[in-house]
């Protein structure tokens, strides 16, 4: 690296720094020129792009946080606030398939971060109310398209009753008894259809033992117990380093990602919607 092309890095993260205090001091306008002249300088560094577009987004220039962080994820793929940043721009703008396909990449690259990029909470609120909007969505569709072939279909059975009743002279209430029947049996079929989109009580074992929340990042401890991981370092942090349950002594390396429930978790939200919901 040559002399002039150090000394302009060195520039460019002094100018990072000075953005990020005037950010803290909600100054955007001098955040946004200090992270600008920083691009000028080294505009290949993806963190530069990717703190000027929170600025974006505090002032709600959706455009231009999208440019922003569409820059910092072609610098770097691994970018979790490039991933995050574009994924709220994109469903603020309506492109929500595409929003969302890049919120869950933010989440799964979270996941596997250190402590100083762990945005799990932060992403998984925004993912969940994307998907929630999402299912909300497709379940007024999908209720209106169920309500409308059911009276199709029950305007389809009283006709034929009217129809056979006019034809049998004599048998009018069995025909009437089988039109019954029938609408009784039609009216089963679509409320079971209906269940799908009906909230129910998620499972306990997709819940942590401390919130009660859905598994967002699910960690085992050697007794067994899973934990969500931020809600179990919480823990072992400002409560001590024991297990919350057992009470048996318990270090953040101990602590073991939970494949299967991760899995077990995202299976029944791809199923049920409505269980994104947050409170």
């Amino acid at each position: 690296m040559t002399k002039g092309v150090q000394s302009g890095t060195i520039q460019a993260e002094q100018l990072k720094q000075d953005g990020n205090l005037y950010f803290k001091k909600n100054r955007l306008g001098a955040a946004i020129d200090a992270y600008t002249e920083a691009i000028t300088l080294s505009p290949n560094v993806s963190v530069y792009w990717t703190n000027r577009a929170v600025c974006y987004r505090k002032r709600n220039d959706w455009t231009r946080v999208e440019e922003d962080s569409r820059k910092a994820v072609e610098l770097d793929h691994a970018s979790i606030k490039g991933h995050f940043m574009l994924g709220l721009a994109l469903i603020q703008r309506e492109k929500y398939a595409q929003g969302i396909k890049e919120l869950e990449r933010a989440l799964d690259l979270s996941r596997g971060a250190g402590p100083q990029y762990y945005m799990v909470e932060e992403i998984w609120q925004e993912l969940a109310k994307a998907k929630y909007s999402e299912w909300e969505r497709n379940s007024t569709k999908r209720s209106c398209d169920l309500q409308n072939l059911k009276e199709c279909c029950e305007t389809a059975l009283i006709e034929k009753h009217f129809r056979d009743a006019a034809e049998v002279e004599g048998f009018v209430d069995e025909v009437t008894d089988f039109a019954s029947e029938k609408l009784e049996a039609l009216n089963l079929v679509f409320s079971k259809a209906a269940e799908f989109d009906t909230p129910t009580e998620i499972p306990d074992y997709l819940c942590c033992r401390i919130t009660l929340d859905i598994f967002r990042d699910p960690v085992t401890a050697p007794s067994g117990f899973t934990y969500e991981k931020a809600v179990i370092l919480e823990h072992l942090e400002q409560v001590g380093k024991f297990d919350p349950i057992t009470r048996q002594p318990l270090f953040p390396s101990q602590l073991v990602q939970n494949l299967a429930i991760k899995e077990a978790v995202q299976a029944f939200l791809d199923k049920h919607g409505w269980a994104y919901k947050m409170d």
